[in-house]
């Protein structure tokens, strides 16, 4: 190697070049190759002593503390043990030398290799190492700089990233678990001198204020892992909370803004940066679930240290409104103190609540000032969710003590009316508009929903837990506002004038247009609170709280009628992209909240079918002639399917006998039939069927079968279907004809349409009475026999083939039993056909996703079959697996891309869990006879071909595949014994127990760790003695990259339990250890000499 001086420069050079924005890729990657050999050499570390005393160049600082890194973690095994003394003094005496104008970057990197150090040598030949970083505290010169390297310490060596041995890592956590009460003693200390400067006026400084910072981020650290024990003193916590107190003092900001002198401002950054750290070690002590006896006595002080902060943030004074209070604390404070009421509600309110001396409903009242004072809209999103919280915590109090019912509801009953009220006045514009026009509500978040829709359904949870806990209350609190509104609404009908064109409503001064809009909007929010409480009527409380549903139902069915007749849907206005949206909204949720009553509708009828039910069947027609205006294809589709759910839920809820003979379902029948009409968008034409269908199919309830008039519901049926398949069913003649592209793509429209419709009405009946299913089959059988006839003309479709199979799953799923064995093993047979090898490849390989589709679905409708009770389909099996095993999976085997395999892998798990005789004949006699219950064997290699392939499929990256393949083994040796059977413990177990040991070694699965464990468990339990006694000492025998010293020592850290606990513990150990081995290992020189 060149002078050390010389090769400074050097590096110098190439570290600017580098950098350099001129230089080329190609040449920075000579340089880094240059770079990595550089390190590689042994010795190199005494140049890069060098470098780090003799530039100013980052850099080149930066690189030579790399090398030390790479030397320490990846090669200290083989260093002699002389460069090591030589390393462990002369880095912390650079440290101490220079710390103070270093940039903080390379001064951190340093204290992380020197602690580094300490994780591999410390105690035994790095003794002084703990003792240093006390030192450092201690002297106030080196404060700053002690509590760095105390924070990396508790960083790196109480949860080591890097690897080391088991023992080690459990050693270095007593260790340190040693020096925590010395430690927290230290900070304590810090934090209270600081605290002293801080409370004197501000003329004296403080000490430095990033020594109180660094001592609070510290602490946050050790408090993540360290139990809570009495070595958190309340002194200690007094002093955090001392400092959590500067974060909610409005002075700290005021002095950081005033035009006072410039340390006035920088003592108020300082007061802020320190209330958001004590925060953030306030939140590491909540979130410990795990209280021992001895600490709750200090979690009840720190409650009511919180309680004192939170009433010092929500005080209304003079100068302050709560909320301007709020505006001026930091934001990152908010966040903090939002997280720790959260904590609190969460873990702890259960523990506290016992206590008489935490005031728990004034901190109710507190939490309610904070909430609805809060400056932004995700800081009361994070509050609503604290609400939330305590309504569980409350609600699930309550079903576990029902005799202290009323004793608990009437504690907290004003705040929860409250809560409501505010809940409720916020949702409306009328109350709330410069806040609720803020929210955006144009853009879909994650959930497909925009701000506005979240901040709605968020708040109206919000109503329905409380309405739960309070039902009276909240009715009487939702309805006056409902009823309001709703006056304004009903009253527009006089405003109503009729024009040339059409009808227009005649408001149209700017300022009532502007009313009109916030209360239809609130209206429309008020609809959704209402549709939200049905649930709150039926079940055990339906007679108690009938009149209130009744006057809710009432209204919804004279509201929607109202919209329908006076088509305001329709209407010209003044401001048209504003009223016209809101006027379809209203009328959309209003048809959305009667349907959510559609339950209460059938309990209704249940109960006065037999007497008197003029009053269910007038609010059933009222309901039927508010819908049927709107079901045409010239309506808004928003208001349009919300018409046809309203629909489907009276024909499939509510089944009342006399539907089918109201004129206004005769109409729709009319509609849907008529083939000039034009045809209503897709989505509407299948609600629309599927309600009429129901009307036809589903029985009736409150009848017997004798009533049911089957047999003219049966014909009637027919002809819906019969009308509404005309076209598709006239395809079958043309299908074999050679066709010109205008027409294929005119069939395509109409096998998509119809089978679309046929589909979901099949789904909509699969799991009702046999009788439905037997008409619904009779009804489109011919249908079923088109769709197969035209399968093999579209086979090179894929999208045409993936609706035809969507179809016929739909089927199998839900009329297998009335489509009869004969034509659906012909369906199969043609399937068979239909996929040869070509076709398979050609659809997986070729046609991207919706190939893939077509395959999946295919494979689901096996699925079907194989799982069929009885021999009907045993015939399928052997072509079945031979499809799996010999056609799909030698395509997508090698296939790095997930799609089929999922499918594949579930139809093989079916074939083996529901035919499990198919391959083990087990014979009564033959048990008896030889007293063990060793099964014949059959179709041994199909058997073996299908455990090779979820062998295979443990080595492939696909995590989901992977963790689904493994429960389907666990699932057959649970119900089956598969590990026990005699081919699988001979020939196959420890080759499972080697793939699943290799993915733990090779940390490609780490998500899996437990499941993995667990069933190595499983499969070793089954013969631990040759587990313990051959399989270990070869697996270990096997390993490369450990020596045979150290394959002794996992052997024997191997104890021989029994148990899962402390097997799995032994197996995990096991990994960790050996990838330790390896990394030691490959650290040593080469031709390093092991004795």
């Amino acid at each position: 190697m060149a002078s050390e001086e010389a090769s400074l420069r050097a590096l110098e050079s190439l570290m600017t070049e580098f950098f350099h924005n001129c230089t080329t890729n190609e040449r920075k990657r000579e340089i880094e190759e240059l770079l990595n050999n550089f390190a590689q050499q042994i010795g190199a570390w005494r140049f890069c002593l060098y470098f780090l005393s003799s530039t100013r160049n980052d850099y080149v600082m930066m690189y030579s503390l790399t090398v030390f890194e790479n030397l320490i973690n990846k090669m200290w095994l083989g260093v002699p043990s002389q460069d090591k003394i030589e390393i462990r003094s002369c880095l912390p005496k650079l440290l101490l030398a220079h710390h103070k104008t270093l940039p903080y970057f390379i001064r951190n990197k340093l204290c992380k290799v020197i602690v580094d150090i300490g994780r591999q040598d410390w105690p035994m030949f790095y003794h002084d190492f703990f003792t240093n970083i006390l030192q450092l505290i201690q002297s106030p010169v080196t404060t700053p700089l002690g509590l760095i390297m105390l924070k990396t310490t508790s960083e790196e060596l109480a949860c080591p990233r890097e690897d080391l041995s088991v023992a080690r890592k459990e050693e270095l956590r007593k260790l340190l678990l040693d020096q925590v009460q010395t430690v927290l003693g230290l900070l304590t200390g810090i934090l209270e001198s600081i605290w002293d400067k801080h409370s004197v006026t501000a003329a004296t400084p403080p000490p430095s204020p990033s020594s109180g910072e660094s001592a609070l981020e510290c602490l946050a650290h050790l408090f993540s892992w360290i139990p809570l024990s009495a070595s958190i003193t309340p002194s200690l916590l007094t002093t955090i909370f001392h400092f959590a107190r500067f974060g909610c003092d409005t002075r700290a900001r005021k002095m950081s803004s005033v035009n006072g002198s410039s340390q006035n401002s920088v003592l108020g950054q300082e007061r802020g940066r320190l209330g958001i750290l004590a925060m953030s070690c306030i939140n590491e002590l909540m979130s410990k679930n795990c209280v021992p006896m001895e600490f709750e006595e200090y979690l009840l002080r720190m409650f009511q240290q919180t309680f004192y902060l939170l009433q010092k943030i929500t005080k209304e004074n003079n100068a302050h409104t709560v909320k301007s209070r709020l505006e001026e604390l930091d934001e990152s404070y908010i966040e903090k103190f939002t997280d720790f009421l959260r904590l609190f509600v969460s873990v702890h309110l259960r523990r506290i609540e016992s206590y008489s001396q935490f005031p728990v409903v004034e901190f109710l009242a507190l939490l309610f000032k904070y909430t609805f004072h809060q400056p932004t809209h995700e800081g009361y999103f994070s509050c609503l969710d604290i609400w939330t919280l305590f309504l569980d915590y409350l609600t699930s109090k309550i079903k576990s003590r029902l005799a202290d019912k009323e004793a608990v509801l009437n504690r907290y009953e004003d705040a929860l009316v409250l809560l409501l009220t505010e809940v409720l006045n916020r949702i409306q514009f009328r109350y709330n508009q410069a806040q609720l026009e803020e929210l955006d509500d144009e853009t879909l978040d994650d959930d497909q929903q925009t701000e506005w829709q979240r901040y709605l359904r968020q708040s109206l949870e919000v109503v329905a837990k409380v309405m739960e806990l309070l039902p009276t209350h909240a009715f009487s609190t939702l309805f006056p506002v409902l009823q309001d509104n709703l006056e304004v609404y009903l009253g527009l009908q006089q405003f109503v004038v009729t024009s040339g064109t059409g009808h227009r409503l005649n408001i149209t001064a700017e300022n009532d247009c502007r009313r009109l809009h916030c209360s239809l909007r609130d209206l429309s929010s008020l609809l959704q609170a209402v549709g939200r409480l049905a649930e709150y009527f039926i079940g055990d409380v339906f007679a108690a709280r009938f009149n209130d549903a009744l006057t809710v139902v009432e209204r919804l069915v004279k509201v929607t009628l109202y919209g329908s007749q006076i088509k305001l849907y329709n209407i010209e206005t003044a401001v048209p992209s504003v009223l016209k949206p809101d006027l379809i909204d209203v009328h959309a949720q209003s048809l959305a909240a009667l349907q959510a009553y559609s339950h209460w509708l059938a309990q209704f009828y249940s109960e006065v079918h037999r007497q008197n039910p003029e009053q269910f069947i007038s609010l059933v027609s009222t309901a039927l002639e508010a819908i049927t205006p709107l079901i045409s294809s010239k309506v808004q589709e928003k208001l349009l399917l919300s018409a046809c759910h309203l629909l489907v839920s009276l024909a499939t809820t509510v089944r009342p006998v006399f539907l089918i003979r109201i004129p206004a379902v005769q109409k729709v029948f009319n509609r849907i039939t008529d083939t000039s009409a034009q045809r209503l968008p897709d989505k509407a034409q299948v609600l629309v069927c599927r309600a009429l269908s129901n009307v036809l199919l589903l029985p009736w309830p409150n009848l017997p079968e004798s009533e049911q008039q089957w047999a003219v519901r049966s014909t009637n049926h027919a002809s819906l279907i019969s009308a509404l398949t005309r076209e598709y069913r006239h395809l079958k003649s043309s299908a074999i004809l050679p066709q010109r592209k205008v027409r294929v793509e005119d069939t395509k429209v109409i096998i998509h349409q119809t089978l679309g419709v046929l589909e979901d009405i099949v789904e909509s009946i699969s799991g009702e009475s046999t009788k439905s299913r037997q008409i619904c089959y009779q009804s489109l059988q011919e249908s079923v026999q088109v769709s197969l006839a035209l399968f093999p003309a579209f086979i090179h479709q894929s999208d045409v083939t993936d609706k035809m199979l969507s179809f016929f799953l739909t089927l199998f799923q839900g009329l297998r039993v009335q489509m009869g064995v004969p034509f659906t093993e012909q369906i199969i047979q043609t399937f068979l056909n239909m996929f040869t090898r070509e076709q398979l490849a050609e659809s997986i390989l070729h046609e991207g996703s919706t190939g893939c589709r077509v395959v999946e679905k295919f494979l689901k409708i096996l699925q079907v079959v194989v799982q069929e009770p009885g021999q009907v389909f045993k015939p399928f099996l052997p072509s079945i697996i031979s499809l799996c095993m010999e056609q799909v999976y030698p395509i997508i085997a090698e296939r790095s891309s997930p799609d089929v395999k999922a499918e594949l892998f579930e139809l093989l798990f079916r074939v083996l869990h529901h035919n499990w005789r198919y391959f083990f004949k087990s014979s009564v006699l033959a048990s008896v006879q030889r007293g063990i219950a060793e099964e014949q064997m059959e179709n041994e290699a199909q058997f073996s071909a299908t455990m090779q392939a979820f062998g295979q499929s443990f080595l492939q990256p696909d995590i989901h595949l992977f963790k689904q393949n493994l429960f389907y083994l666990e699932t057959l040796n649970t119900k089956q014994k598969l590990y026990h059977k005699k081919i699988f413990r001979t020939t196959m177990l420890f080759q499972f127990v080697n793939v699943l040991l290799q993915v733990l070694v090779h940390k490609s699965h780490d998500l899996l760790q437990e499941e993995i464990g667990i069933a190595i468990y499983n499969m070793a339990s089954v013969d631990f003695d040759s587990f313990y006694s051959a399989f270990l000492t070869e697996f270990l025998a096997s390993c490369d990259g450990v020596d045979s010293n150290q394959k002794n020592v996992l052997g024997r850290n191997f104890k021989m339990d029994r148990d899962l606990p402390s097997f799995t513990q032994n197996v995990h150990r096991l990994v960790n250890d050996l990838r330790y081995y390896r990394l030691c290992n490959d650290s040593l020189p080469p031709g390093t000499v092991k004795l």
